[in-house]
């Protein structure tokens, strides 16, 4: 039961078909912002318990700063207000008063408050109190929290006017032991990315006109989309001195001489999993990597008549308890029994459309044969997505099937960013022509039509503007540089540097 829209007729409105079938999100009555339901939010919750447990590996320990940050705070850093000023949401009044039967602001605050877009200044303002001597240092520290950005053309996940994130900000005494921090905090989001989200990535720094504002480097993320589109998929920046000169962040160094401390920072959001949707669904709905599954094994009983109805929950009760001991990924296995009254079949398609890694059927039938029927989502419609097992087989397999499955899901992904990136165009003539082009989805790990180019860079500012005419992004300067010469894709000139261009998100 192929959804109503699929890739390859609109791959824009494929996607909103499967955020609402598989009954993750929904668009607010407020605007810009979304509903995150039971389903999504259970995927959002996997990715933070996997990350959160790296960051901690990593010494960092987890804090809460207030929401409403002092316009002052952004005026310090001139870059800084200057990135964030169109998507800044502001408090002016403290309170609401009933006019003639209106509500009316009243009570103008003495100065404006922001709504977190990012936290670098408050937290700044903090390190600022806390900081005295090199022994003080580092401080190493990680917030979960919400932001709000005024974003003018939400999508689901992807872009809304609130969104939840998490987001790391460090201090240093040096310089080389933040640019370390920077580097190292990339790693983990790439192997959580990877391992966590089977969604491949490369990684590299941004050019300049595409650095966070206020930063010295800004490191990145890039994953590839089924349409050959590029997302950012986290960021971590190096800023070096520039927020704590405009926050007076000062430490006494080993000389006994003051000096201005270095900071980082860095996060990821629940973008990421509108980024799960565009790596792994198909035109049958949403495919969940098993590791960040809410649930991983699905139990539906097929009672047909009401006779059978104890003997099928007592197996079931059964098969629950055998897989008490069982453990993927390094954790318990996830199970969920569906026993709501609705037809079986239907029961069956919802959890499809959720994309629940595996969907097991079980009747009369089974019970006395010892069995049951597994279907596994990622083979869904295909003669090996569906097979009859016994209990023990089953249970004796599982956890070394949902670690498979996961890996076929990483490659399957890998096999599609490895054969869509070009390297072999070498003109701004031949550039120009493959993005003339237009591509829906690439279909599993095929060529598409228009995907990633390598190529070279001259680095030149005013490369940004040809960028701009033709819709395309510099997504990263990818960290294993060639060193090799050749001819600027925008410009023609002579370059050294690749970079990775691509349509994105």
């Amino acid at each position: 039961m192929v959804m109503k829209t699929t890739r390859k007729q609109n791959y824009p409105a494929w996607y909103q078909d499967v955020v609402s079938e598989a009954d993750m999100a929904e668009n607010s009555v407020s605007p810009g912002c979304m509903v995150i339901k039971a389903w999504g939010y259970g995927i959002w919750e996997r990715v933070q318990h996997i990350l959160d447990e790296q960051i901690k590996e990593t010494g960092h320990e987890n804090y809460y700063f207030p929401m409403f940050i002092p316009l002052s705070f952004f005026q310090k850093e001139a870059d800084h207000v200057e990135g964030f000023a169109k998507e800044m949401a502001v408090v002016t009044h403290s309170r609401l008063i009933n006019e003639d039967g209106k509500l009316k602001p009243s009570s103008p605050l003495d100065e404006p408050l922001i709504v977190r877009p990012t936290s670098e200044t408050i937290i700044a303002d903090s390190f600022a109190k806390w900081v005295k001597s090199y022994r003080d240092l580092p401080i190493l520290l990680n917030q979960w929290a919400n932001v709000v950005r005024w974003e003018m053309r939400p999508r689901l996940f992807l872009r809304t006017r609130e969104f939840l994130w998490q987001e790391g900000h460090t201090v240093h005494s040096n310089s080389l032991e933040a640019e370390e921090e920077t580097k190292r905090m990339l790693e983990v989001y790439k192997n959580v990315s990877e391992n966590a989200l089977a969604m491949p990535v490369l990684q590299g720094r941004k050019p300049e006109h595409e650095k966070f504002p206020g930063a010295i480097d800004t490191y990145c993320i890039e994953a590839m989309m089924q349409d050959g589109k590029a997302l950012q998929a986290g960021t971590s920046h190096f800023l070096g001195q520039n927020f704590a000169k405009s926050a007076d962040i000062k430490f006494v160094n080993t000389n006994n001489e003051l000096e201005y401390a270095y900071t980082t920072s860095w996060g990821v959001s629940t973008r990421l999993i509108g980024g799960v949707i565009m790596s792994h669904a198909d035109d049958n709905g949403m495919i969940v990597p098993p590791h960040i599954a809410p649930y991983q094994i699905i139990f539906i009983p097929l009672i047909k008549k009401a006779d059978d109805r104890e003997k099928i929950m007592e197996y079931i009760a059964k098969l629950q308890n055998e897989l008490k001991g069982k453990t993927a990924f390094g954790e318990k296995i996830r199970v969920k029994v569906d026993g709501r009254d609705k037809p079986s079949v239907d029961k069956v398609w919802e959890w499809i459309r959720k994309g629940a890694p595996m969907v097991c059927e079980i009747g009369a039938r089974d019970v006395d044969s010892d069995g049951l029927m597994v279907k596994e989502r990622i083979f869904f419609g295909m003669p090996e997505g569906k097979k009859l097992m016994k209990c023990n087989e089953f249970t004796a397999q599982i956890s070394e099937r949902l670690e498979f499955l996961q890996k076929e899901m990483f490659e399957k992904a890998k096999k599609r960013l490895e054969n869509n990136i070009r390297t072999d165009i070498t003109t701004p003539e031949q550039f120009a022509a493959y993005f003339a082009n237009s591509n829906e989805w690439i279909e599993d790990d095929k060529k598409g039509k228009v995907a990633f180019v390598r190529g070279k860079w001259c680095g030149n500012p005013e490369t940004e503007e040809i960028l701009k005419s033709m819709k395309i992004t510099i997504r990263c300067l990818p960290f294993d540089q060639s060193g090799t010469a050749g001819k600027c894709l925008l410009t023609g000139k002579d370059a050294t540097i690749d970079a990775i261009y691509a349509r994105s998100y």
